[in-house]
């Protein structure tokens, strides 16, 4: 097999991402984060380097980085294995060999060893390098202000109609219009993926608002800029996602009822689902904050799904297109936890979605924990808003797939909920000092009774 590597990137393309990756081993620990956050925002997917048919997008190459970092700087050990751990492991290794054996050829393998790379690479370098909930709110200053130049590009293309990020490639240079809606895309491979990315950053950015002008400030400068990356993709989904991160947020007083409130939900689902004419998720097609929002392709993704669920059950299907009754376009799935089911089956759905449930359960402990042991309001705040955006992922998962850079931020709000947990678990498990006094106290005893 020919393994000579195919280049496909731009001089400045690579430069980038060498700077990056440098610093990326150099800079202490509690900043190593900012070259990934700078690569994810400011390079598109269009540079890569091809490797015998594997892709290496320039987040992959600069992924090596930071594993090499980890091997030079032994910062690996500091691992702890915990549940979540065990369950993207495995979700990750029944997603190649079902997918593997319904297309049984190379391409495949390909396909899903990226995808493996992705997950699992991404996953755990941001679990080594994170090791307590103050990295975690360190993170979120730090991309409160990587994403401030973004939103002022958004914003020159939003006025201009021209995507700067062309040069990259993987990107057009004219921004695409739908009903006179301009929907600016950055360096994001879809329009709704950018407004996804500035969306699912708005309950971190408000989480730091604090004691404290600079603080405030940063809040308010990260929030502004998450909007205007949302706003100006031209999608209804964004606006949507960063809605809900902001009730998850606002939930906050009641956030001692959370059963009750879970249970609020499903028996109103389920009376909806007992009143409407239509199934529940057809609810998705009523949303349509800009003109031309396509929830009722995502609505009949789903009630389709339902409706083959022999076809994709078990191992997944290879096409969608015959799920439709008529020509209603559904290959294309923009829905993540159909593709999951699609190229996994229902047992990776489940897995899927296992993940999601055990980071809610995450969240749920670190924050009693928290509470528990008396941490600052910001702190136990921190906590709350993992779980908001882990909220607004869930959503939005109903009417996109991350198949662009995104996948770096959902990895990386997975990494923060497990290392705040597991921070947690640490403490507690730390061995009590027995007082002084109490030695004394035995000592005396066992004298009197010796004697």
């Amino acid at each position: 097999m020919n393994t000579a590597p195919v280049a496909d990137v731009s001089a400045i393309g690579m430069t980038i991402t060498l700077v990056m990756g440098v610093l990326l081993i150099l800079v202490p620990r509690r900043y190593a984060f900012v070259p990934i956050m700078i690569l994810c925002c400011y390079m598109t997917m269009g540079q890569a380097i091809v490797v015998a048919g594997c892709h290496f997008t320039m987040i992959r190459v600069l992924m090596l980085f930071g594993w090499g970092r980890l091997l030079l700087r032994g910062e690996g050990r500091a691992l702890r294995w915990n549940q979540l751990d065990t369950i993207i492991m495995v979700w990750s290794a029944c997603s190649f060999v079902i997918y593997v054996i319904m297309w049984h050829d190379l391409d495949a393998i390909v396909y899903k060893l990226g995808a493996i790379y992705n997950a699992v690479g991404f996953y755990f370098l941001f679990r080594m390098l994170l090791r307590t909930v103050d990295d975690g709110i360190r993170i979120i200053k730090i991309t409160a202000l990587t994403v401030v130049p973004l939103a002022g590009l958004m914003l020159l293309e939003k006025s201009t109609g021209r995507n700067l990020f062309a040069i990259f490639g993987g990107v057009p240079e004219i921004t695409l219009v739908r009903d006179g809606v301009l929907r600016c895309m950055g360096p994001f491979a879809h329009p709704i993926l950018a407004g996804t990315f500035g969306s699912n950053l708005v309950a971190f950015f408000v989480c730091i608002w604090r004691r404290g002008i600079s603080n405030k400030l940063l809040s308010a400068v990260g929030v502004s800029s998450a909007l205007i990356i949302a706003i100006s993709s031209g999608s209804s989904g964004p606006i949507l996602g960063a809605a809900i991160a902001v009730i998850g947020l606002c939930i906050w007083p009641l956030r001692s009822h959370m059963r009750q409130i879970r249970w609020a939900i499903l028996l109103t689902l389920l009376a909806l689902q007992l009143v409407m004419k239509v199934p529940v998720w057809f609810l998705l097609a009523r949303i349509d904050v800009f003109s031309g929002s396509t929830g009722y392709h995502r609505a009949m993704l789903i009630d389709r799904a339902f409706a083959n669920l022999g076809d994709w059950f078990l191992i997944g299907t290879k096409s969608t297109a015959a799920w439709a009754n008529e020509d209603q376009g559904l290959f294309d799935v923009t829905n993540q936890y159909l593709v999951v089911g699609k190229e996994g089956g229902l047992l990776c759905m489940l897995l899927f979605i296992w993940i999601i449930v055990r980071g809610f359960r995450y969240v749920g402990l670190a924050l009693r924990a928290a509470q528990t042991e008396g941490e600052p309001f910001n702190r136990q705040l921190y906590i709350w808003a993992l779980g908001a955006t882990l909220l607004a992922h869930t959503v939005t998962y109903l009417s996109v797939s991350y198949f662009d850079q995104n996948f770096v931020t959902w990895y990386l709000l997975l990494a923060m909920i497990a290392t705040a947990q597991e921070s947690y678990l640490r403490r507690n498990a730390r061995p009590k000092t027995v007082p002084s006094s109490f030695h004394e106290d035995l000592n005396s005893l066992v004298l009197v009774e010796t004697r």
